[in-house]
């Protein structure tokens, strides 16, 4: 074999075996006189080629959590908003309620105005496994924006009904409201945790203040807008929904994603699904929030003066202002479970404490107390659910199957106790408040107890008492 024959059979070897494993083809070369160097330069080439093709590509940097930059700062102004226009708008039903049987549904039942609320509530809760994966693949947006303009129509829909005309009423409240409720509530709770991490649980107790800021204001505004002849139902439903309408829309142009690091969830893996179905302490902990929403969300009046009944509302959101603030700020420093627990139990103590309440100062202390204790369970609940995560990816989903969850008790609770409390007797005998009051304390209890196992699971996982 000639020198040139070497030298050649060599550096084509060299070159074959600098190749990458992937083919890349170089376009055709015209042989020169100095095929030496041509080959050399083709080896040099196909080196610097396979060092860019194998090259890995650059990971995303982690994503800057509990920064309280611009971007944090309006996504939970926004998210604030949300919770005041869609949880603050529920709290007024009670005004509607008692509008509809005085005035406008006098031939409705009770108990089938009280439908109208008991679905409206179900539905806000029941699209979370849909809205979650929805959040996971990266449509909050289209999402929250798609809820935003269902739940205004509703609204403006709901002022054009006719008196005693039922079915109009059901179906812009119960359904079309909803279901609007539904696509923006969950999604508003979640983005928190795109932005923060060590502060989660302070950052999601400041925006579900928006919803005691809305209980507070609706009622009133409502109460006084219904009863004022000049006004009437219609123009005030109308103005109710204009605000709505007006703060939804500067609450989606505020919030923001942070998904740097973060990877969307393009469809739904039966890996995600079984790690999912594994977890004890997730599944118990959501039997924990079933059995104490029975409890926490029924409504009691019992022994209330009417002055005072007014404005009982208010006060019970007033005192849940403060339990969705300093029980939050603790938990980011305690633990989340070491808050929560303590709460559900004072909240279970407080309805059997019902049972002492005579007078107009007893009611206004229990309002306040039993609002702070079940405001600080709604607040930590969230950062709870995304504490249980290990992956920020499948938040969207675990919170939504666990709100989905809960949506049974909210359908089935306030009837249940209405039945207990026999609201719908027509042998004019008393009102039994003690049996729906031992109900709703039992379940909170029940709740308590799955949420202790819950936190013994968690602790097992984690290795230490702060969760």
């Amino acid at each position: 074999m000639s020198g040139y024959d070497s030298q050649m059979s060599l550096a084509t070897t060299l070159h074959l075996e600098k190749k990458p494993s992937s083919t890349f083809q170089l376009g055709s070369r015209t042989r020169s006189t100095d095929a030496v160097h041509s080959l050399e330069g083709d080896q040099e080439l196909a080196l610097q080629v396979t060092a860019v093709v194998a090259a890995p590509s650059p990971q995303p940097e982690a994503p800057v959590l509990d920064k309280l930059t611009a971007k944090a700062c309006l996504t939970i102004a926004g998210a604030w908003m949300v919770q005041f226009c869609t949880f603050g708008y529920v709290y007024a039903f009670g005004v509607y309620q008692d509008y509809y049987t005085r005035e406008f549904l006098t031939t409705s039942s009770p108990s089938d105005i009280s439908w109208i609320g008991s679905l409206q509530l179900f539905l806000m809760y029941a699209p979370g496994v849909l809205v979650g994966r929805a959040f996971d693949g990266g449509y909050f947006h289209h999402v929250e924006i798609g809820g935003a303009l269902l739940y205004v129509f509703s609204i403006f829909m709901l002022s054009l009904t006719e008196r005693n005309q039922y079915y109009q009423v059901f179906l812009a409240q119960a359904v079309g409201m909803g279901l609007g409720l539904g696509l923006t509530f969950l999604p508003s709770l979640s983005i928190v945790s795109h932005h923060f991490r060590a502060r989660r649980a302070l950052a999601t107790g400041i925006v579900v203040t928006g919803a005691s800021a809305g209980g507070i204001v609706f009622p009133i505004m409502l109460n006084h807008l219904f009863s004022d002849p000049r006004i009437g139902f219609a123009t005030g439903v109308r103005a109710s929904g204009g605000l709505i309408a007006g703060m939804l829309l500067l609450a989606n142009m505020m919030m923001r994603t942070s998904c740097v690091g973060l990877k969307k969830a393009s469809s739904l893996k039966w890996e995600t699904v079984s790690v999912i179905a594994k977890d004890g302490a997730y599944l118990i902990s959501i039997a924990g929030a079933f059995f104490t929403s029975l409890g926490v969300f029924i409504p009691f009046d019992r022994g209330i003066d009417q002055t005072v009944a007014s404005y009982s509302l208010t006060i019970l959101n007033a005192g849940s202002t403060a339990g969705r603030l300093l029980p939050p700020f603790l938990a980011d420093k305690l633990g989340v479970y070491n808050i929560l627990l303590p709460s559900i139990l004072s909240a279970a103590a407080l309805l059997f404490a019902m049972f002492g309440v005579k007078s107009s100062a007893g009611v206004v202390t229990e309002g306040l107390l039993f609002g702070f204790f079940s405001g600080a369970y709604v607040s930590l609940i969230p950062p709870l659910l995304a504490a249980l995560s290990p992956n920020l990816n499948e938040l969207g989903l675990r919170m939504g199957f666990a709100f989905t969850v809960v949506a049974i008790a909210m359908l089935t609770g306030n009837p249940i106790a209405g039945a207990l409390i026999g609201t719908g007797r027509t042998d004019g005998g008393d009102l039994l408040w003690w049996r729906a009051i031992v109900f709703a304390g039992v379940s909170s209890i029940g709740g308590f107890m799955f949420m202790l196992i819950s936190r013994t699971l968690f602790v097992r996982r984690k290795g230490h008492q702060k969760v």
